[in-house]
């Protein structure tokens, strides 16, 4: 089969449109035929082997990845299953997320994906894994967001800020967007109430304040994050975001400052931290059936094209989603 390999770290030079063998199910692994995957800045730390704090970890390995196969989030059909599997059988129509999503054929741990939304297609369905379950772990299980709660997203016109945008509307929260000027309409289509457009506007110099912030970016200081926040409010710390490389803590120094600090102020921080499941890819398939929660997509590329693709998202010229169609 085709797929995109990696055997050091790199620039998006390093990715390999190559031939691999095709893997086949053990156990409760389920082999989807991928007709479709998504970037996420993930795969970016991935491909650069940053921040170097991270070497070595599950993804990460002090010279190269420990998976030579990219990408994780998926959307595709069931070909096989291991002799453990009991939700799925071939020819369902799943997506989800697992090693080795850029290529014709991933094996996925049941666990790891649910049913595909009926209303969207392979390419819709393959966006919303990391970036929709990273958002509804955030707003919901993390923030807590109720009913007229007034949230600060930083970072909403990327993946996951826009899914968390329609996400915090779902719950009833007043939604204050941070992005570029270009991105102003896509995030007020996605349901923001208030836009800040960083280019002009420093929104920690604002006189509003927020029960919730989200920042998904890692660009501003906690200083200035804590500083729109209401009176008990919460500072939610996801920066995930595109750097520039060569980095030894990346958004992590971030977090790490935050949680050094965490216990000495009035108002709280806490990183978010995401473990995907079918149950949380559940709950995204019923919002996406229902039109509460749909993902965006600015570009798709083909297989063959990933490099362009990532070459793309590290400009840090993306919105929304990119999406690999296979």
């Amino acid at each position: 089969m085709k797929a995109i390999v990696q055997d050091t770290y790199g620039s998006p030079d390093v990715l390999r449109f190559a031939d691999v063998d095709t893997p086949r199910p053990t156990g409760d692994q389920v082999l989807v035929r991928v007709h479709a995957a998504a970037l996420n800045a993930r795969d970016w730390h991935v491909l650069r082997g940053d921040p170097y704090i991270a070497r070595p970890s599950a993804d990460l390995g002090w010279r190269r990845p420990n998976d030579r196969i990219r990408g994780t989030d998926l959307a595709g059909t069931v070909e096989a299953v291991g002799p453990e599997v009991t939700r799925f059988q071939p020819g369902d129509e799943v997506y989800g997320d697992a090693a080795g999503a850029f290529a014709e054929y991933v094996c996925a741990p049941e666990h790891r994906i649910e049913r595909k939304p009926a209303n969207l297609t392979f390419e819709q369905a393959a966006a919303i894994p990391l970036a929709g379950q990273t958002a509804l772990i955030g707003i919901r299980d993390v923030a807590k967001l109720q009913p007229g709660q007034e949230i600060l997203i930083n970072g909403a016109s990327g993946g996951v800020g826009t899914f968390a945008v329609q996400l915090a509307k779902a719950y009833g929260a007043n939604v204050t967007g941070v992005c570029s000027w270009r991105n102003l309409e896509l995030v007020r289509s996605a349901g923001a109430d208030e836009l800040i457009d960083y280019t002009t506007t420093d929104f920690s110099r604002s006189d509003s304040r927020y029960d919730v912030v989200l920042d998904l970016v890692g660009n501003r200081s906690l200083r200035d994050l804590r500083r729109v926040l209401a009176p008990g409010g919460l500072l939610v710390l996801s920066g995930g975001g595109i750097f520039t490389g060569g980095s030894f803590f990346g958004p992590m120094g971030l977090m790490i400052r935050g949680a050094l600090l965490s216990p000495f102020v009035g108002r709280r921080i806490v990183r978010l931290t995401v473990q995907p499941g079918s149950k949380h890819l559940e709950t995204l398939r019923e919002y996406a059936e229902t039109g509460k929660v749909l993902p965006i997509i600015d570009r798709t590329y083909p297989l063959a094209a990933t490099a362009d693709a990532m070459r793309y998202l590290e400009g840090e010229h993306a919105r929304a989603k990119v999406v690999i169609t296979v």
